[in-house]
């Protein structure tokens, strides 16, 4: 969890009077202007970025449709349907059945007690949304009291949830997805509370330091006369983009367009912008140079360019003395964190109610902004195709799982060495079949119904040639989870080196793990707890540069790794 995700793309934005970004259309692309984070509490805030992408097995991304490899992904899906017709033939031979039904009836088990319990777990989650009014309002002081708070709820929700599971006595399918998805509220209520309890703190500084602003022009004859000094001050300047500077930044990541640069030049391109025309209308202009009117981004193909002029306190940070461009600099750096990152139409506490919090957990994802990039319309077929794909798949992985893995469940008298022949390639088609229905079916449906414009739910984790490069890439949303609210979170708060807070997301996520782990088997024997901690030495001898040029090698030991792993675990689990 050491390096941040690298954004594939940059966000079709468009900001409002203070917001964080600009955008002006060049050659290769669109380029945004804008200001990082500047965290009102001293602590890093993760530059955790979204923009309209598509996941890479989506038949809508040009790029994965032109891939050369493209056939590989139909022949597979080809051979596993052959694989499952065969399957149903050989059983329907033998026992009469295409399959026995013994799965189905297991994780049909207490389904209505199952659905009525998460239907309590997620219904909790909505009284963040007073506690986060509580805070908003200086009812209740996020730093410590309500931090505090936050914590033991989260911690009673889990246990409860543990507690339930045991007490029901559900086979491993239903204690394993009430376990899963109670970490998944959780890290979504974390992220909803600590994103508003860190903008409730900006707030109390931006309005404590806009009052020292206003101070700080008395001397310069008012806020009126102020601010007319520093529009002439601009006008005497005329703060050029530097010379030289790319269309595509050359420290930008591959695929990248985006580029941060100083506030200054971010105020000069929106005065730019703005002259070139619409700005007393609130019109607008895609990169193309077509006009739209209004700032809502209606469709991630079509960038918008924000012609609002600057706020005062930008048009002061361009003021002559010493005193007022440092604060008005520090409040405009104070806004931008306060107002939504896309469209700067949301300020916080705006962003406060039920149907946004509604909204964000129908989102895919678990860190929370103000906004997020959104597309302009749901599209029924496509909504159509992935609950196909959706129910097609999970036949799929039926039938594996009844047919080759639960027949083969290990025992201590099986011979270790054949039970991990055994299950080696069940489990892995298994984890595959996996993986494509929650972050390409399920993820991609919900993005759908929630307009959410973001679908890079994965990389491609499947070229990693290392294990830290698998876990930044296969769980993109816990991935940024991680990013922000522990490992950023720990090196900032606690102070901790790069090297300290990786140890610990890593211990963290190994904890989680295991506690999933112990819920299904209901055994307590750290096996994963250890697999995963052990990773850590192979990170750091993998980054060697005689094995980190090998990228071949250390894609096959990464699969090695991977396929072993699997059938190891549900050995020691089943048997040991």
């Amino acid at each position: 969890m050491a390096s941040p995700p690298a954004s594939s793309a940059a966000s079709p934005t468009s900001p409002g009077p203070n917001g964080s970004t600009a955008s002006a259309g060049t050659s290769r692309g669109t380029l945004y202007v804008s200001q990082p984070y500047r965290s009102s509490s001293n602590k890093l805030r993760a530059m955790v970025t979204f923009a309209p992408r598509k996941s890479h097995f989506d038949i809508t991304n040009e790029s994965s449709t032109t891939n050369q490899f493209r056939g590989f992904f139909t022949l597979f899906w080809v051979s596993l349907f052959l694989f499952a017709v065969r399957t149903y033939v050989v059983s329907t031979e033998t026992n009469g059945l295409p399959l026995n039904f013994e799965f189905a009836s297991m994780i049909s088990r207490d389904a209505i007690t199952l659905a009525i319990s998460d239907a309590i777990l997620v219904l909790n989650t909505g009284l963040c949304v007073p506690f986060a009014k509580a805070v908003a309002k200086g009812w209740l002081k996020y730093y410590p009291v309500g931090i505090v708070l936050q914590h033991l709820w989260q911690c009673a929700v889990l246990a409860i949830a543990v507690t339930w599971t045991f007490n029901r006595q559900w086979p491993w399918v239903q204690s394993g997805f009430l376990t899963l998805h109670s970490f998944v509220m959780i890290m979504k209520m974390h992220s909803y509370l600590g994103t508003n309890g860190q903008l409730a703190y900006t707030n109390e500084r931006a309005e404590r330091t806009l009052v020292q602003l206003k101070k700080a022009t008395e001397a310069e004859g008012g806020w009126d006369a102020a601010l007319r000094k520093a529009e002439a001050a601009m006008m005497q300047q005329e703060a050029p983009i530097p010379s030289g500077t790319p269309d595509i930044p050359t420290d930008a990541p591959n695929g990248s367009t985006t580029s941060y640069i100083d506030a200054r030049t971010a105020v000069t391109l929106r005065q730019r912008l703005a002259s070139k025309g619409g700005a007393a209308n609130g019109d607008t202009a895609t990169a193309s140079g077509v006009k739209t009117t209004g700032t809502r981004m209606m469709s991630v193909d079509s960038p918008i360019i924000s012609t609002k002029p600057p706020s005062p306190s930008e048009i002061l940070m361009h003021h002559p003395s010493e005193a007022i461009p440092s604060l008005a600099t520090t409040h405009v750096e104070l806004e931008r964190e306060l107002t939504g990152p896309i469209e700067g139409n949301v300020r916080w506490p705006a962003n406060i109610t039920l149907k946004d919090f509604a909204w964000y957990q129908l989102t895919p994802t678990l860190v929370y902004e103000l906004e997020y990039p959104r597309t302009d319309r749901i599209r029924p077929l496509y909504v159509f195709e992935k609950t196909v794909a959706f129910l097609g798949t999970f036949a799929l992985l039926y039938t594996i799982v009844e047919t080759f893995i639960i027949p083969l469940t290990p025992t201590r008298e099986q011979s270790f060495a054949r039970s991990l022949l055994d299950l080696a390639l069940p489990f892995m088609i298994s984890y595959l079949l996996l993986f494509y229905i929650i972050f390409e079916c399920i993820c991609n449906g919900f993005a759908e119904l929630s307009y959410f414009a973001d679908r890079a739910f994965y990389d491609d984790w499947w070229n990693s040639t290392s294990w830290d490069e698998f876990s930044r890439k296969w769980n993109r949303p816990v991935h940024t989870f991680l990013l922000r609210h522990v490992y950023a979170s720990t090196m900032s708060s606690y102070k901790l080196t790069r090297q300290s807070a990786m140890f610990f997301t890593f211990c963290l996520s190994a904890a989680a793990h295991e506690l999933v782990m112990a819920v299904v088997t209901k055994k307590i024997r750290f096996y994963l707890f250890l697999l995963q901690i052990a990773q850590i030495p192979l990170i750091a001898l993998g980054r060697i540069p005689a094995i980190r040029k090998n990228r071949l090698m250390g894609n096959l030991v990464f699969w090695i790794g991977l396929y072993a792993g699997f059938p190891l675990l549900c050995v020691a689990y089943c048997a040991y």
